[in-house]
C-alpha cells in the first residue's frame, strides 16, 4: 500500500499521540523552538479530543475484526 495516500483511524491516531507524549516524557525537557511548542499545542489538542471518543477503548484486535466483517461490503474510501 501507498504510505502516503493511507487513512488513518481513530484508533491509530490516538496510539500514535499517546506514545510520542510518553516518549517525550522519558526523555525530559530541553528548550523548544516555536514551531516545536506549536505542535505540542496541536498534539495535546488533539489527544484531548479523542481521548472523550470510543477509540480509546478499542484495541488493534478490534479493529481488525471489524476491517474483516466489512471487506464483504467492498466499501471504497
Amino acid at each position: 500500500k501507498d504510505a502516503n495516500a493511507a487513512l488513518l483511524s481513530n484508533f491509530e491516531v490516538y496510539q500514535l499521540l499517546t506514545d510520542l507524549k510518553q516518549q517525550r516524557k522519558e526523555s525530559g525537557k530541553s528548550k523548544q523552538s516555536s514551531g516545536q511548542q506549536n505542535l505540542n499545542t496541536i498534539m495535546y489538542e488533539t489527544l484531548k479530543y479523542i481521548s472523550k471518543t470510543p477509540c480509546r477503548f478499542q484495541s488493534p484486535e478490534i479493529v481488525r475484526e471489524f476491517l474483516v466483517a466489512m471487506k464483504d461490503h467492498k466499501l471504497t474510501k
